[in-house]
């Protein structure tokens, strides 16, 4: 009988744990898979943690990883990830949006053949329309600066074989941007559609910034386009350069120097736009060397603070480690 792994990260979940979890088990139940459960406790700061030893305690399907912090939603899935021992891996968020009963059916397309199966958002009807805009237009510049293709309104609801999730965990990355690794390992999958559901309760922990540092993690680490982009504006301005210079040494030729008349608005503006674009090219190269440095650091993407259940760690798990 195979084992299937679910992996579910959670930060100040308290209200909607239990609820949830009894979803989770009544679509499972009827599934003939064994199953486990990874909770990863995010550095929450309410009752989170004791809601999931009450669900663990009753249910030794169930183990929990604490973390010492929050150190986010990515880091938190590859930490239940690095632990799973299952055939196959199903990541999924714990708050009701990812609807349980699609399990059954990736676990059926795994089973005819499919390595990864995805899941993409649709339109909902009420839904923000200022994060479903910067949605779209995040997915548009990612595929067009990017060689890998990422689902647009993907989510980080998937199903992977222990053959892919083997080779993800072997990317070393600190920023990691999940949906674009696992395009990038090139398996054979598939995608299944779905209608996020309401939030059980409570409210989104993904904040504005969370989401900016997710987008910057995702352009910056699967393309070198920005700086192309500088070394585009260099080249433009210096060619500006020399027409301006073939236009000067005309007068001269001509012999009609008293035209020239010393222009300081049009200085000026060259000037602010030759340092404008200098600054441009020197923020992104700051951005990359900065991300160079955490890379070579070699700091975990998480530390674990605490572990409950009977963990038995794979051996190419690399825990705290990158």
């Amino acid at each position: 009988m195979k084992l299937v792994s679910i992996v579910i990260p959670f930060f100040n979940e308290q209200e909607l744990i239990q609820s949830f979890f009894d979803r989770l088990t009544a679509v499972i139940h009827t599934q003939p898979y064994s199953f486990e459960f990874w909770f990863v406790n995010d550095g929450s700061t309410d009752q989170t943690q004791n809601k999931l030893e009450e669900i663990q305690a009753k249910d030794p399907r169930a183990q929990i990883i604490q973390l010492s912090r929050n150190f986010g939603h990515q880091s938190a899935l590859c930490a239940g990830m690095e632990h799973a021992e299952g055939d196959l891996i199903i990541t999924m968020d714990g708050d009701g949006q990812h609807p349980p009963e699609l399990i059954p059916e990736m676990i059926r397309m795994a089973e005819s053949g499919y390595d990864i199966v995805l899941t993409q958002r649709l339109d909902e009807k009420g839904q923000n329309l200022i994060k479903m805009g910067t949605s779209r237009l995040f997915y548009r510049v990612i595929n067009w600066i990017s060689d890998t293709q990422t689902l647009p309104g993907g989510a980080d609801f998937r199903l992977l074989t222990r053959q892919v999730l083997d080779n993800l965990l072997a990317m070393p990355e600190y920023h990691r941007f999940l949906r674009g690794m696992v395009a990038w390992l090139g398996f054979k999958s598939v995608i299944l559609p779905f209608v996020p559901a309401q939030r059980i309760a409570g409210k989104t922990k993904y904040s504005l910034k969370k989401m900016l540092r997710l987008a910057s993690d995702a352009i910056f680490s699967f393309s070198m386009v920005p700086l192309y982009i500088g070394l585009s504006a260099g080249l433009f301005f210096l060619i500006l350069a020399v027409v301006e210079v073939v236009y000067v040494l005309s007068f001269w030729i001509r012999g009609d120097i008293t035209a020239l008349e010393p222009g300081w608005s049009s200085l000026m503006f060259m000037l602010l736009i030759i340092g404008a674009v200098l600054m441009i090219i020197l923020g992104f190269i700051g951005v990359y060397v900065g991300y160079i440095f955490q890379e070579v650091k070699h700091r975990p993407n998480y530390v674990i603070q605490k572990e409950i259940g009977q963990i038995h760690t794979r051996q190419n798990s690399n825990l705290t480690k990158k």
